[in-house]
């Protein structure tokens, strides 16, 4: 926007000293962008006032409530253009071209190899040069079509990347992001890739030593983190965070050769997400219990009313992950949630997509196939669960079918279900299998407790309620590599 024009003054002795008049007198351009506001969505190129500046769209995003995304605290969301004076008008003025492309729509992976991932884009309106594909800040390619090769890759390797298109009056706004994994590679071990969900405070804890030591199972997830009053964090929110049984057990779970994924939430008990009041408090929370431990990685296992289908909390959680991400990129972010049999729901759908559109590059999106109507034959069940998930995760990311099988995970339950859905041994493996075949991140079960016969014994917290050996559904998962 140009600046305020000066009265043209016809006595033409009087122009040398407006001249230099001008820089002292002249006042900020009116504000006659909209007002910016909480809960709209912008798209790139949008101008809108804020504090008394004109600010334009980078990238189309939603201003959700309460992420405090305001333009003056965003920078990568916008441009500050300068001041201006007054107030923007309630309703948007009529806009003219700024002269740069819209922002290139729907990038996707089309395709990838060991060294490199194919994409493609819609292509932008307006008059364009080109389009330069950008991992982070750095350029990767610059093309004049709408799709490209990024090669030279490492096999085994994630990337995430935006496009942006050119002409001789700037850059438009980055497209949505996407996120693909190289083929080929090994899963590093270092991942909690097969890791079972065990309860220190339920059901006849076992000492982890002797289950390592009979089944080769390396990592475990440890539950509960909860809240110990406000946003302090403590298992089950009760037992010291650290110096009790917790720390004793992964004491001796990293001195049998493996490590732990502590996991925060759970269906009941006092949690972190709602009583963290803003997403940089929870990020803190979760720090906490990182630096305690110097972990690898985290599970957030979010459910039931207070944070699954609560927006506020649920939006919360995803917002701290990302902060948690971008403060430990090495630190692997899991999130685990219900499903239906034909794959997960509404609130599992907007979790998904807060993380696309945030962009808080969670690692692991999984699934807890059970109590959840799945029938006789729970391997089955489980697979249409986990291939809706493929899709939603493919139609939110624009990912393949090979990265978004390797950001799945799926955590059954051994046994008997809650609802008397019974996941025998030899279900249980060929569940094995299907992650193992397609390469999945991540594989646990709810819990090592219970793996334990007692057939005809129900659903209690010691054992699996059918016939089995001692630690099979844990030996089973220990073959799994991803």
């Amino acid at each position: 926007m140009a600046g305020a024009a000066l009265a043209v003054v016809t006595t033409m002795a009087l122009v040398p000293m407006l001249s230099a008049q001008a820089a002292s007198t002249a006042v900020a351009a009116a504000c006659t962008a909209p007002n910016w506001a909480e809960g709209n969505t912008y798209t790139a190129g949008t101008q809108v006032t804020y504090q008394g500046h004109t600010y334009q769209a980078l990238q189309t995003h939603t201003a959700y409530p309460g992420a405090g995304w305001n333009p003056a605290a965003t920078p990568s969301l916008w441009k500050d253009l300068g001041t201006c004076g007054g107030t923007g008008p309630t309703t948007p003025p009529p806009t003219t071209s700024s002269g740069v492309p819209s922002a290139p729509g729907n990038l996707r992976i089309t395709a990838t190899t060991n060294t490199s991932l194919a994409l493609a884009w819609n292509a932008s309106t307006g008059t364009v040069t080109g389009y330069r594909v950008y991992e982070g800040s750095t350029v990767k390619a610059t093309v004049t079509g709408t799709s490209t090769t990024v090669s030279g890759l490492s096999a085994g390797t994630t990337h995430t990347y935006t496009v942006k298109a050119y002409n001789g009056q700037g850059e438009s706004g980055a497209s949505n992001s996407v996120t693909g994994t190289t083929t080929g590679g090994t899963t590093n071990p270092g991942t909690g890739t097969a890791a079972p969900y065990l309860y220190m405070g339920w059901g006849d804890p076992p000492n982890p030593q002797t289950v390592q030591q009979a089944t080769g199972i390396k990592w475990f997830t440890m539950a509960f983190v909860l809240s110990s009053g406000g946003c302090t964090p403590a298992w089950d929110g009760s037992r010291p965070l650290t110096g009790g049984v917790d720390q004793t057990a992964i004491n001796q779970i990293r001195a049998g050769g493996g490590d732990v994924v502590p996991s925060f939430g759970g269906w009941q008990g006092n949690k972190l997400g709602p009583n963290c009041s803003t997403p940089q408090a929870l990020a803190g929370a979760y720090q906490t219990v990182i630096n305690a431990y110097g972990l690898k990685a985290i599970d957030i296992d979010i459910e039931n009313t207070d944070e699954f289908e609560n927006d506020t909390v649920r939006n919360r959680i995803v917002d701290a992950l990302k902060i948690v991400k971008q403060n430990n990129p090495s630190l692997k972010t899991i999130v685990t949630f219900g499903t239906a049999t034909t794959g997960p729901g509404y609130y599992a759908q907007q979790l998904i997509s807060r993380a696309q559109s945030t962009g808080a590059n969670i690692d692991v999106f999984t699934i807890m196939p059970f109590d959840f109507g799945g029938g006789a034959n729970m391997y089955q069940s489980t697979v249409s669960a986990s291939e809706g998930l493929k899709t939603m995760l493919k139609s939110t990311f624009g990912w393949d079918d090979a990265t978004a099988y390797r950001h799945m995970g799926i955590s059954g339950m051994n046994g008997l279900s809650d609802q008397q859905e019974n996941t025998s041994p030899a279900q249980w493996q060929q569940i094995r299998d299907y992650a193992q075949n397609n390469h999945l991140a991540r594989l646990a079960f709810w819990s090592v407790n219970r793996d334990r016969p007692c057939p005809g014994g129900g659903v209690v917290s010691n054992c699996s309620g059918v016939a089995q050996n001692n630690w099979q559904y844990t030996a089973i998962t220990a073959t799994f590599t991803g």
